[in-house]
């Protein structure tokens, strides 16, 4: 995926939420912050959004353009429609987002996910991708340990899985 395509996305998830406003929080959230974020985090085909003002359209958004959907085909990715609490993200994420207009249609505003905001949810959830990604934040120097371990003790998780995953950071810190 590229900063275009982000923004090809944000502008159909808009138009069918009928929402001007969407959280981008996915891996894809990168291309908010780094628009030429390396090839390695950008390999995912999937943007994950949430309608900002309506999130009872994230229905909406999946069935028109998720999986398989004829966008997907033309366009060869896709907008999952997806309820922001299932993300676990640090305090006061909503203040650190990074805004991207779409080119086409200035009032269309994706919002995405902070890098370490992303990173602290990507240790939360803990899948093989996703230590990947947050490994590859931080050999890239696109992320700083510190700042990571500050935002995953203000993560609201499970004590043994926020703990798990400042040892992962701490661990990958050491090795480096």
């Amino acid at each position: 995926m590229n900063r275009e395509q982000l923004e090809h996305a944000i502008r159909a998830a808009c138009t069918v939420s009928e929402d001007q406003e969407l959280i981008i929080f996915g891996s894809q959230a990168i291309l908010g912050q780094f628009p030429d974020a390396p090839t390695e985090l950008r390999k995912s085909i999937e943007v994950d959004v949430s309608p900002k003002n309506r999130p009872e359209a994230v229905d909406w958004i999946d069935g028109a353009l998720g999986e398989n959907s004829q966008f997907h085909k033309t366009h060869g990715f896709y907008v999952h429609g997806v309820p922001i609490e299932t993300a676990k993200l640090p305090e006061g994420w909503e203040k650190r987002t990074n805004k991207v207009q779409d080119y086409m249609d200035e009032k269309n505003i994706g919002y995405c996910i902070e890098a370490h905001d992303l990173a602290a949810s990507k240790l939360i959830a803990f899948r093989e991708k996703d230590t990947e990604f947050v490994r590859r934040l931080i050999i890239e120097e696109m992320i700083d340990v510190d700042i990571l371990l500050k935002r995953l003790k203000v993560t609201d998780a499970e004590k043994e899985i926020k703990d798990r995953a400042i040892r992962w950071a701490e661990r990958i810190a050491a090795s480096l």
